[in-house]
């Protein structure tokens, strides 16, 4: 028979060595394709079974670094646990966590991904009743969770579905959702009251405060205790120790011995919304969270649970924004509406006069122009981008706007608004679109003089001006503050916004916060171009440290308000508004990541210092204080309840843009 492997060999020796190279090369290039399909199903979020010599499942979940529950996991989660009740060599099952962490929760993520169509929502109550209720809860052998690092929003939720559970004692668990803006939706709102009595329920989901194994023990949220070594093997015993009917089968949703009468609960639920209204009277979540609890007290876990709001039952999708409106034609104002015709946007820019609108015409103009002297847009383009820019006097075009952008007083624009309140939630989801579409960073904060960014920046300015009137060269500090890491330094900021809008600014300043707020005479006198003043004592020489602590510290204190009013309800929107709207060095991480580095005690020391050397512009706030006397960093999260953000109940929700293209 005919060989041509053979037939090569004789005829051709190199055709030989070629085809047994081709084919090593297409074997290894098949075994690289297999290692890659294996790294991208191991690295998915997955749940794992393995069933031991006594027939317990354990069931771990497997998604670094906290294993959270991404919609991958909880699908397999979903497999497992019905694989697991199908298996006659299951006894009883335990679920715990990789890596010493039970689970963070749900992967907020995924409500991104659902908005863009990426992944596919599933159905309502996909987890809470199909998971959690009917197979976990409703299993016909016992399950039992192990706990050990944390067990936060939806991770607590399937420890609680089980029919008991073990924790370490330092373990971290709790309901954190409300924080986020959303409440509990995998049947915490039902099962927590019924293991922990409603009162501390209560408490701990509408602060978002997590307790430690020690007092989850105490509350009855966890049935034992067991050190991060044996907490799995403890849970293992406890498992069966269920099923032999040594140790109670509890189904937390139908416990009822921690609740409250009738009466007494409504009293107490009662309490918990004037309470919570009086905080936070623009949240409507907190509210929503506490009708859930009530609902599922009057008529079962199971009705409580259908009255979650999940997000996508909300129905809210970005609308199609095609014409946009901008009131005001200043820096900013010019600033989103270059940004706007550079995405495609017909864009009205309305000023109060003539003057004023060619001027901001003109700054959007010079935006373009720059683009095209860089090379980064040609002429026939610019010609095009401008053309969706129309200038107005007046409200006639407004008619077919579909978004009104206000760049100046936003209490005075939305005083007279006569839409509902209800529409908020869909604002801010069309805003939040609009400015991912425009390449920009959105951050929703709530409203204050200034709004977070230049609230929090303030003193920056202010600061400057103390030190120079008290001596210090106005190039030294610009130097010191640029090699710190801004683009520019204070006065060279005052040059390009123009003397006219600092002064304008700062009266607001002055006006809203008098007892912090230094009134320099520098910039009126040189808008007047006079340079006579009385002398004033000149400060020792200053280094560039000194420069920069007397500048952002006091821009750190105010951010320590703008974080205790709630106007920002964590320390991570200031660090990237900060970075993003002004301009702070972003490997330093944001202004209060940077203030943490060097600790609450020192910069507290320090204004202390010089509020009793040059006055109460220095004084240290509460917040910040009460933070230096523990020795606690400055970004640890406020209580949401103290929350000012604009969700649900008003109009005015802002959205922050970095401006200036």
């Amino acid at each position: 028979m005919f060989d041509p492997i053979q037939s090569s060999l004789i005829i051709n020796p190199t055709a030989l060595t070629k085809l047994k190279n081709d084919r090593k090369e297409k074997d290894e290039a098949a075994t690289r394709v297999e290692r890659r399909v294996e790294h991208f199903r191991c690295s998915k979020g997955r749940t794992t079974l393995d069933v031991g010599a006594d027939g317990v499942g354990i069931i771990t979940i497997i998604n670094p670094p906290v294993n959270s529950l991404s919609f991958d996991v909880l699908y397999s989660l979903k497999d497992t646990c019905e694989q697991a009740l199908r298996r006659d060599d299951v006894k009883a099952i335990v679920i715990t966590g990789a890596q010493g962490k039970f689970s963070g929760g749900f992967d907020i993520s995924a409500f991104g991904k659902i908005q863009d169509k990426t992944i596919q929502a599933p159905k309502p109550g996909f987890v809470s009743f199909e998971i959690l209720g009917d197979i976990v809860a409703a299993a016909n052998k016992p399950f039992v969770a192990a706990i050990d690092g944390l067990a936060l929003g939806g991770g607590l939720e399937v420890a609680m579905a089980c029919h008991a559970r073990i924790s370490t004692p330092n373990a971290q668990l709790g309901l954190p959702e409300l924080q986020l803006g959303i409440i509990p939706g995998f049947g915490g709102t039902q099962a927590l009251p019924r293991l922990v009595g409603i009162a501390k329920a209560l408490e701990m989901m509408l602060t978002s405060k997590p307790v430690k194994g020690e007092e989850a023990l105490s509350l009855g949220l966890v049935d034992a205790l067991a050190s991060s070594d044996e907490v799995v093997n403890t849970a293992r015993r406890w498992a069966l120790d269920i099923l032999e009917r040594k140790r109670p089968w509890v189904i937390s949703y139908y416990k009822t011995d921690k609740l409250e009468p009738l009466g007494e609960a409504r009293e107490m639920l009662k309490f918990a919304r004037a309470q919570t209204r009086k905080r936070a009277p623009n949240l409507r979540h907190p509210l929503v969270c506490i009708d859930v609890v009530e609902e599922g007290i009057v008529s079962g876990a199971r009705t409580g649970l259908w009255k979650v709001p999940g997000v996508t039952d909300l129905g809210l999708k970005p609308r199609s924004i095609k014409k946009v409106a901008i009131l005001g034609g200043g820096l900013m104002g010019s600033g989103i509406a270059t940004a706007l015709v550079l995405s495609n946007y017909s864009v009205i820019l309305k000023e109060v006069n003539d003057k004023f609108l060619q001027a901001g015409i003109g700054r959007v103009k010079a935006n373009l122009q720059s683009r095209v002297k860089k090379g980064q847009m040609s002429q026939e383009k610019f010609e095009k981008t401008l053309s969706l820019l129309k200038g107005a006097l007046d409200y006639e075009s407004f008619r077919d706007v579909d978004m009104v952008i206000e760049s100046g007083s936003c209490d005075a624009a939305f005083r007279n608004c006569s839409h509902s309140e209800d529409a908020s939630q869909q604002v801010i989801i069309d805003l939040l679109d609009v400015g991912k579409k425009i390449k920009k960073t959105p951050v929703v904060v709530g409203n204050c003089t200034g709004f977070a960014v230049n609230r929090m920046f303030f003193p920056y300015t202010q600061a400057a001006l103390l030190l120079v009137e008290r001596g210090t060269d106005v190039y030294q500090i610009d130097r010191a503050i640029t090699k710190f890491g801004m683009p520019m330094g204070p006065f060279r900021l005052c040059d390009l916004v123009g003397f006219g809008v600092a002064i304008a600014t700062g009266g607001q300043f002055v006006l809203n916060f008098p007892e912090r707020t230094y009134k320099s005479m520098v910039i009126p006198l040189m808008q007047e171009d006079k340079r006579a003043g009385e002398t004033t004592p000149r400060l020792a020489k200053l280094s560039d440290k000194d420069i920069v602590e007397m500048i952002f510290f006091p821009v750190v204190n105010e951010a320590c308000r703008v974080l205790a009013e709630g106007i920002a309800v964590k320390a991570a929107d200031l660090d990237v508004s900060a970075v993003m709207g002004m301009g702070f060095p972003p490997y330093r991480g944001g202004i209060m990541f940077w203030a943490d580095s060097l600790g609450s005690k020192y910069i507290c020391s320090r204004l202390e210092e010089w509020s009793n050397s040059y006055g109460g512009f220095f004084k240290p706030c509460s917040y910040l204080a009460e933070r230096a006397a523990k020795g606690a960093p400055l970004s640890l999260t406020v209580d949401p309840g103290k929350s000012r953000l604009v969700l649900d109940e008003e109009i005015g929700a802002l959205l922050f843009l970095k401006s200036l293209p």
